[in-house]
């Protein structure tokens, strides 16, 4: 056929979705499948038989297949991934402290090395004599290589021989920091490199899964992946490169925000089971963070939309504060497996637990709550601590209540360090829950739910009387719960866009006043200039709330469930290539980028090669990431001030982009 399909899939924490696309016609079919963590293949198989089951078509029609993914994203935020081992050359302990590296890394392993280069790629001598002592036994307990050099953005060379030695005595993955980016800053560089590391293995489980399934279907065309920034990548650099692919989903919503809405100007929130992400589209364009995507409070540096990305969604994990007069109800960050859908998978284990708990007088304190495995594989769970590995070896793949199986305080924190390596999902009361006894949604099973929420309006508050009167009106609480936290992210990042991040509107009495219309003598309103685009599956049942509040019109689109399958499938792919031109000394001009440094004693000269070299391999990178005819743009900045008569290069940066669509399947 003339007009061939595009395949988008969306890999999220609670749902895959899968869309076939038509230049021609849009949006030809949609689905959705349970996102299956201990097998991905499972739910992107279930969303994409579904979607092709519905627009009756044979699998040749597909053109083109591209998934973006929130598993990245989610798993920043909720700081889970796995262990990585840092190898840091030419640095020291001090520049752990820098731009929150230490913090990142946590109980993760650091080695430092002599070595490393100065801003011109002249070498301080490579010692590795520490790295081959320390590597038999730490690829043990790692499950990849995280590889920063001091100004290896000017000269790879000491990273590349690292990179070699570990690959051939651990097999395991290896991530360089020039790999990654082509700006100075080590310290955000490394820790950029290191969260790349530890999500090494998901997005590879992840694009394996795809890949297996399409191949078991007959379908062999072309694979993208959305990358951060709206553009789309090749799969197999989605694998070098994973944290790329953080903000993947997000971008890709934005993209198709854009192309279902029409709308130029619009704040475009979407909200999933773990994350809201707001971004703002001015003149028809997502803008794009110049200083580096922040996700789970780090600033890396990879290139992406200028979205903010908040720990608040349908799964979030309900918290409720009983020590004041009146009980305080917050949500997330945690994402928990909803009672619901953990009754759904397991209904033998959810509700005869919530029926006893419910018939004891006393209130537990881990009522309603479960531990069950994700079903990752087995070799992810290395480098466990002894009281990690008893605990684990507790939890099965069906779900535990945590009153039996938590029996001392410290073992509160050794179940938290096991979900945050995500081994083990936290089932309990969510606002999906509290959807399903308002009537809101009605997906999964209602009744774990509704005694779910039995259960924690039982809780006490400071008065001695309980949070609730009801599951009903402890489900209308938590929802309003939600309405505002939504209204108040979506002002912050709006504010942030504004240069008003100053204003905090979870904290502002002013803010509270306007979004609640309470009266006073002196009046204040809130409102947003354009619309509030609401996405996500579960934006119907929240949105036009959020939006009233707001002060907003609201617009959700037909197709608001999977705009992320949509997105990503009409991006293009694009590459950029900087290569630095510097004069270490009168007369001398270095070229550094995209190959090896060259020394020039004509300024001109070195210029001209820096431009060549910046052109070719962008378009050598959009080809290799499957652009169909690429086209070239550039970008020079030449940093030279004038100094006692004279110039003198400091630094110029040459800049091509390479842009195309992506390669579609010819049939034979």
């Amino acid at each position: 056929m003339a007009d061939h399909l595009l395949l988008g899939i969306d890999t999220g924490g609670t749902y895959t979705d899968a869309a076939l696309y038509s230049e021609t016609l849009g949006v030809v079919a949609r689905a959705k499948a349970l996102t299956t963590r201990h097998d991905l293949s499972v739910g992107i198989s279930g969303a994409v038989d579904a979607v092709l089951g519905k627009a009756r078509v044979p699998v040749s029609a597909i053109g083109l297949v591209s998934l973006s993914t929130t598993l990245a994203t989610n798993a920043l935020v909720e700081g889970q991934g796995g262990r990585a081992g840092l190898v840091m050359i030419g640095f020291g302990p001090d520049d752990l402290k820098r731009d929150g590296l230490a913090e990142a890394l946590g109980t993760d392993p650091v080695l430092f090395l002599p070595g490393g280069h100065n801003v011109h790629g002249n070498e301080t001598r490579l010692d590795m004599r520490a790295l081959d002592e320390a590597l038999p036994a730490l690829s043990q307990t790692v499950s990849s290589f995280a590889v920063a050099g001091y100004f290896a953005v000017r000269n790879p060379a000491h990273e590349q021989r690292v990179r070699e030695r570990i690959r051939a005595i651990s097999h395991l993955p290896v991530t360089c920091s020039h790999e990654l980016s082509s700006k100075l800053g080590g310290p955000r560089r490394a820790l950029t490199t290191l969260l790349n590391a530890r999500l090494v293995s998901m997005i590879d489980r992840l694009i394996g899964a795809c890949e297996d399934f399409l191949q078991r279907r007959g379908i062999q065309v072309p694979m993208m992946v959305v990358r951060g920034d709206g553009a789309l990548i090749s799969a197999a650099e989605a694998r070098l490169r994973p944290i790329e692919t953080i903000l993947s989903g997000p971008a890709a919503s934005l993209v198709g925000a854009r192309h279902l809405t029409g709308l130029d100007d619009a704040v475009v929130s979407d909200i999933g089971g773990t994350t809201t992400d707001v971004a703002v589209l001015d003149k028809g364009r997502p803008k794009l963070d110049a200083e580096g995507a922040v996700v789970g409070g780090y600033r890396t540096m990879v290139e992406a939309v200028a979205m903010r990305t908040f720990g608040l969604g349908g799964d979030s994990e309900v918290r409720i504060d009983d020590r004041g007069l009146a009980a305080r109800i917050d949500l997330g960050p945690r994402r928990f497996l909803p009672l619901s859908l953990a009754s759904t998978l397991h209904p033998d284990s959810i509700l005869p637990v919530l029926e006893r708990q419910l018939r004891t007088a006393h209130v537990g304190r881990h009522d309603g709550r479960f531990a069950v495995r994700t079903g990752v594989p087995e070799r992810l769970a290395s480098g466990l601590q002894p009281q990690e590995q008893a605990l684990y070896e507790k939890i099965g793949a069906a779900p535990v209540p945590l009153e039996g199986l938590l029996m001392t305080t410290p073992q509160k924190a050794t179940l938290d360090r096991l979900v945050a390596r995500g081994l083990v999902h936290i089932c309990g009361v969510t606002p999906s829950d509290a959807m399903h006894v308002l009537g809101g949604q009605g997906q999964w099973d209602a009744e774990a739910a509704r005694l779910g929420l039995a259960l924690a309006a039982r809780v006490k508050d400071g008065t001695g009387r309980p949070i609730a009167d009801s599951p009903d009106a402890l489900a209308r609480r938590i929802v309003d719960r939600l309405t505002r936290q939504s209204s108040d992210v979506i002002l912050s990042a709006c504010l942030a866009d504004d240069g008003v991040g100053a204003i905090d509107p979870a904290g502002s009495v002013a803010v509270d006043r306007a979004l609640h219309r309470r009266a006073g003598i002196v009046r204040f309103q809130i409102a947003l200039d354009r619309p509030l685009v609401g996405l996500g599956a579960s934006a119907p049942v929240y949105y036009p709330d959020i939006a009233s509040m707001l002060g907003a019109e609201s617009v959700i689109p037909a197709d608001a469930g999977v705009a992320n399958a949509v997105g990503a499938v009409v991006g293009q792919v694009r590459n950029s290539v900087t290569v630095f031109v510097t004069q270490p000394e009168e007369g001398v001009f270095v070229v550094a980028g995209a190959g090896e440094s060259v020394r020039h004693v004509d300024a001109a000269a070195a210029f001209s090669l820096a431009r060549e070299r910046a052109m070719t391999g962008a378009l050598h990178a959009a080809r290799a990431n499957g652009a169909d005819e690429p086209a070239v743009t550039f970008a020079e900045e030449i940093d030279a001030p004038e100094v006692e008569g004279s110039r003198k290069l400091i630094e110029a940066r040459f800049t091509a982009t390479a842009s195309g669509r992506p390669r579609i399947a010819r049939e034979a």
